[in-house]
């Protein structure tokens, strides 16, 4: 099976959150091989900038390598075809850049998206064909 984090999903992880444990065990199985895990380069730099904000340039820095040396695949295309759908998903669900981003992309390439974002992409979820793991339940 094919899956792709949300941003929010490994900030969960980074920061021990609800939903964490589920983090780990699908990155324990990224690291078995038993099944792809793919970040945009839009969801790294998201990690990346909250990492800078909240626990200093260093941490994010060591996050960065560490996230290049695991067994996630990190997606630094967008292509022509999750371009379009990534337009459609922001003018048809008023999302941000980076759901749009994430969402026309696990749909281009058949891929579960792992979030805990309910209040973007709850409406996603209940009008196309895209598969979601949710992380933790809605609040």
């Amino acid at each position: 099976m094919d899956y792709v984090f949300d941003a929010c999903a490994m900030i969960a992880f980074l920061d021990d959150e609800a939903g964490a444990d589920k983090v780990s065990e699908l990155l324990v199985q990224a690291g078995n091989g038993t099944d792809h895990f793919f970040i945009t380069s839009i969801q790294v730099l998201e990690v990346y900038y909250d990492r800078i904000y909240v626990k200093g340039r260093e941490y994010a820095d060591t996050f960065l390598e560490n996230l290049y040396s695991s067994s996630v695949i990190i997606l630094h295309e967008i292509t022509h075809d999750a371009i379009r759908e990534a337009g459609r998903f922001k003018t048809s669900y008023s999302m941000s850049l980076g759901d749009s981003v994430l969402v026309a992309t696990a749909l281009c390439i058949g891929a579960t998206i792992v979030t805990c974002d309910h209040v973007e992409l709850r409406p996603v979820e209940l009008k196309e064909k895209i598969s979601f793991l949710w992380i933790r339940p809605q609040f």
